[in-house]
């Protein structure tokens, strides 16, 4: 064997060696949030090697956020989850996998990024859709979540209640306009991709209402100039909480490893990538940067005006709530 053999066979040994001995960190996420997690983990492997010598490698999960979360309870090894909403984490800590004080093992309550509610209607918003109010008129079909599965409808529904209550109107008028605005949705998604190809793939609908970020995929998917975005007046505040899976990382020794990749997520390199993916940065500078993306919007919290989201399930989600008084399955 020549020496140049012997070389390259050495170095494929050493590579081979090195990836054999790499830590392996699964992050088990929401669905839309794929192509994102996708660019974080090509930023974030160089920088960890940079930091500590050490070769990693990041596998990813994307599902229905409540999905997946059930998945993790039910023994998914993910290291970290990095979801949509905070009833997904808190029930995972109920369940003992994560830390009951998860929210404040990391910054804003434990949320890197957020995101907000708006509308998608189509290529020059044929139906003249402005605000909640346009929503509620005959003739409109408004495509959404299904607020019982899945975090983008439990938002979009939480959005609407609160335009109202911010306009000075009382729950009942709320309960109301949300009982005319669930007749004009000819079908509920199961999820926020579901209802994006609804909208788009499948024509249902005049008017979508989602995730601000989930303009900057539709726009890669299907292409620029297929969608208008339209910004209500009044919106919520979707907090993207994440969190260490304790009981993954006390089996495989990553805690560590799962601290450094979550503390990513709130460098300035992990902030421009949330802003790039049109996903809130909190970091005011990176937000500041971004102001063409982001349209400045009235936003209102969750704790605001329903305490908090496991309070607002209770109220409006779970079985014989709110939600089930107002819609009934078409």
């Amino acid at each position: 064997m020549n020496f140049k053999i012997k070389t390259l066979v050495a170095a494929a040994a050493i590579a081979a060696s090195s990836l054999a001995s790499a830590q392996t960190l699964l992050n088990v996420s929401y669905d839309v949030a794929r192509e994102f997690y996708k660019d974080i983990n090509a930023a974030f492997i160089p920088a960890y090697k940079k930091a500590t010598g050490k070769d990693v490698k990041v596998d990813q999960s994307h599902a229905g956020s409540s999905a997946q979360a059930r998945a993790v309870a039910d023994g998914l090894d993910a290291d970290v989850v990095t979801m949509n909403t905070t009833t997904d984490i808190e029930f995972l800590a109920d369940k003992g996998v994560v830390a009951k004080d998860w929210a404040k093992r990391f910054p804003n309550n434990a949320s890197p990024t957020s995101s907000t509610m708006l509308f998608l209607t189509r290529n020059g918003n044929p139906k003249g859709i402005k605000d909640w109010d346009d929503l509620i008129k005959p003739g409109v079909q408004v495509v959404v979540v299904n607020p019982k599965t899945g975090g983008n409808g439990r938002y979009a529904y939480l959005a609407a209640w609160g335009y109202v209550k911010k306009k000075g109107g009382t729950d009942a008028q709320a309960q109301e306009f949300l009982s005319k605005l669930y007749k004009n949705v000819p079908v509920l998604a199961r999820g926020g991709r579901d209802a994006t190809s609804a909208f788009l793939q499948r024509n249902t609908g005049d008017v979508l209402i989602t995730f601000e970020s989930e303009v900057e995929s539709v726009n890669k998917e299907f292409g620029e100039g297929k969608v208008d975005a339209v910004y209500p007046s009044v919106s919520i505040v979707a907090e993207n909480p994440v969190a260490v899976v304790e009981r993954t990382v006390a089996k495989k020794g990553t805690a560590d490893l799962a601290k450094a990749y979550l503390d990513f997520l709130y460098s300035p390199e992990g902030q421009e990538i949330a802003a790039k993916h049109s996903i809130r940065p909190q970091n005011p500078a990176v937000l500041k940067k971004y102001a063409t993306t982001f349209k400045p919007v009235k936003l209102f919290t969750v704790q605001e005006l329903f305490g908090s989201l496991s309070e607002a399930q209770k109220v409006h989600f779970n079985d014989g709530g709110q939600f089930d008084k107002i819609y009934t399955v078409k």
